[in-house]
């Protein structure tokens, strides 16, 4: 298979320009629908649509392109019952440095996974054995329960790996209640899958190492339409990888080209919420604080959801959100030599414990396997081990999960009580 080149990019950071033909706004309207409604005719706004949150006082305002965020701010304020309004931030999926191919991603020989059939190296990778998966889920005779609602790019349905826990969720990007991304390659082409992993690894962007089929690559060679295509089949890959039978809800907040808003992170974390899920993936970052970020972590946090999110890949000792929140776990990258990875932010106020993030084999859409860089995919492997948490306690929460976690290896301070011990984690509750 020839090498080819197309970008998967890893942790979301705040795009500079907005793609979109108008000013969107988030508007908290603390008299609800029929005044926000009556307030944009007055304004010349439209209501978009309403955010999710419980009291039916959020929702996304549009205003035509010609009106500022700053002059759309200052209108909006300026009316009975609108208490807050922020920028619709538009966010772009942004990538780490990747290294060699790691052997693991070689290793094609079909093994059992607790009733799915994957590949060898899927499973018998060192990130493995660094986080100790085998050695907790054979000692406690745990592997995992609960919900994991993964915010990201939708998931590969139909994943030999996935199939059987994956659980019905939304795809907000297109409202639509299949978050498959495979749907996203289809919609404007066709694209024939021939059966099995044959061939080589080929290079897939800086970021992602992937076996892919030629008319799969033919698709995403160069194509920025699919610049993010598989990243949430990648972190729910890392997710099953340690809590092979908790299931898996897909959250479509970021299209094929690794773009999404706010807006629909908000609508994705409310759905969690509202819908059953224990624990939250959020392979992502906001380089701005978002009061309303805040409110929808809280009030998911409030209904025992466990949270967890990127710290992201800018080297820095940095805040970023919703890492840097005290009711959310933030997530280092290490590499298999247990120090911090040149790419991973890092800092006590934004780090909680770090994970292996260099080279790690995951699951790829159409039944493939990638192997990733970036603290997207250390970020699961900590929802993974809350997950485990639920099998020991089942009523854990955000609370217990960050005192469970915290027994972990200790490395240099910035990455705060160090590398993530999956057992110590769930010796600590045994």
């Amino acid at each position: 298979m020839k090498r080819f080149w197309f970008f998967i990019l890893m942790v979301v950071a705040v795009a500079a320009a907005p793609v979109s033909a108008e000013t969107r706004m988030i508007v908290r309207d603390t008299l609800g629908s029929v005044a926000i409604h009556s307030a944009c005719t007055l304004l010349g706004c439209t209501v978009d649509r309403g955010l999710g949150d419980p009291n039916g006082q959020l929702f996304l305002v549009g205003f035509p392109d010609v009106i500022s965020p700053a002059v759309a701010t200052t209108e909006l304020l300026g009316v009975l019952g609108i208490t807050k309004v922020e920028v619709d931030q538009l966010l772009n999926l942004q990538g780490a440095t990747v290294g060699a191919i790691p052997d693991a991603l070689y290793d094609s020989t079909p093994m059992d996974y607790y009733g799915a059939t994957v590949r060898h190296g899927y499973v018998y990778q060192p990130a493995n054995d660094i986080v100790r998966i085998s050695e907790t889920q054979q000692q406690f005779g745990i592997s995992g329960d609960g919900i994991v609602a993964v915010i990201d790019t939708g998931v590969d349905t139909t994943h030999p790996a996935l199939q059987a826990v994956v659980i019905p969720g939304y795809d907000f990007v297109h409202n639509s209640n299949n978050p498959d991304e495979k749907l996203d390659l289809q919609s404007s082409i066709s694209v024939s899958v021939p059966e099995g992993d044959s061939g080589q690894p080929g290079q897939v962007s800086q970021s992602t190492e992937a076996v892919l089929d030629q008319s799969t690559e033919a698709v995403l060679d160069g194509n920025a339409q699919y610049a993010d295509f598989g990243h949430g089949t990648m972190t729910s890959g890392v997710v099953h990888l340690v809590a092979p039978t908790a299931q898996i809800m897909p959250l479509e907040a970021f299209s094929s080209n690794g773009s999404g808003y706010a807006s629909d992170v908000l609508r994705a974390i409310y759905y969690a919420a509202h819908n059953d899920a224990n624990i939250l993936n959020m392979s992502f970052s906001f380089a701005q604080p978002s009061a309303e970020l805040k409110n929808a972590i809280d009030y998911a946090n409030n209904r025992g959801l466990i949270c967890v999110a990127a710290a992201g890949n800018d080297g820095l000792q940095t805040l970023v959100y919703p890492a840097a929140l005290t009711k959310v776990m933030g997530i280092a990258s290490t590499s298999n030599y247990d120090v911090r990875s040149d790419f991973s932010n890092y800092g006590s106020q934004l780090v909680w414990v770090a994970a292996p993030g260099e080279g790690i084999v995951t699951t790829y859409p159409f039944g493939h396997y990638a192997a990733a860089w970036g603290t997207s995919f250390s970020t699961p492997f900590v929802a993974g081990t809350s997950a485990l948490l639920l099998s020991v306690s089942p009523f854990a929460d955000e609370s217990t999960a960050q005192s469970a976690i915290s027994n972990a290896k200790t490395l240099d301070p910035g990455l705060h009580y160090g590398r993530l011990d999956i057992y110590q984690s769930i010796s600590s509750l045994w």
